[in-house]
């Protein structure tokens, strides 16, 4: 009987190095990353954020509208803060921030605009007004009144419409972001990015 067990033991054990022996795990870069994903999902991954706020900033700056309201601003950066990118799929997972974190990336990195960081107005304003309750030199201290306003902002929504048939599923992810200028609340303009995933046997997650 303990020689059995002993048996059955041992044998687990193996198993289990033999498990622990086969897992790799390797660095690969973005390209590499993305192709693999698709071996593994059929959700949302990184190379999707990147091609859609890619593409949705090279629709923004060949558009006709866009280009009539940058040329009124002369030399001069447009002032721009991002605002709600709401996720309707019924994914929750779905990763709404990094796809902010991507767009914010572009804007930043834009000759054409100055972000706004509307996310942490109410935390500067504390600070403002510190500096001015005699805390801080008041040569030194920021004056309140003196932030900047946005000209700019852009709203967005994600979308996503799956079919599925005979173990074979399509999901549509659809990223619509709108560009609207603040003061006349009137649309610059919108911009429609789309990523199909097609699976087949069922996703592994």
């Amino acid at each position: 009987m303990k020689t059995a067990n002993l048996l059955t033991v041992a044998g687990a054990m193996i198993g289990l190095l033999a498990g622990c022996s086969s897992f790799k795990a390797q660095r690969v870069d973005e390209a590499k990353a993305d192709e693999k994903a698709m071996e593994i999902t059929d959700n949302w991954v990184d190379g999707d954020t990147i091609r859609v706020i890619s593409g949705s900033m090279k629709q923004v700056y060949a558009h006709k509208r866009f280009l009539e309201f940058k040329n009124r601003f002369g030399s001069k950066r447009i002032k721009l803060f991002v605002g709600e990118i709401r996720n309707n799929t019924s994914e929750s997972y779905f990763p709404v921030k990094d796809l902010e974190d991507a767009l914010l990336e572009q804007i930043s990195n834009s000759d054409d605009f100055t972000l706004i960081d509307a996310a942490r107005r109410d935390s500067l304003l504390k600070e403002i007004t510190y500096q001015n309750d005699g805390m801080v030199d008041p040569a030194q201290a920021k004056k309140v009144g003196r932030q900047s306003g946005a000209d700019v902002m852009i709203f967005g929504d994600i979308n996503m419409k799956p079919e599925t048939r005979d173990g074979k599923t399509i999901k549509t992810y659809t990223v619509n972001l709108r560009l609207t200028e603040i003061q006349s609340s009137e649309e610059i303009c919108r911009t429609r990015e789309k990523i199909n995933k097609f699976s087949e046997g069922g996703a592994k997650w």
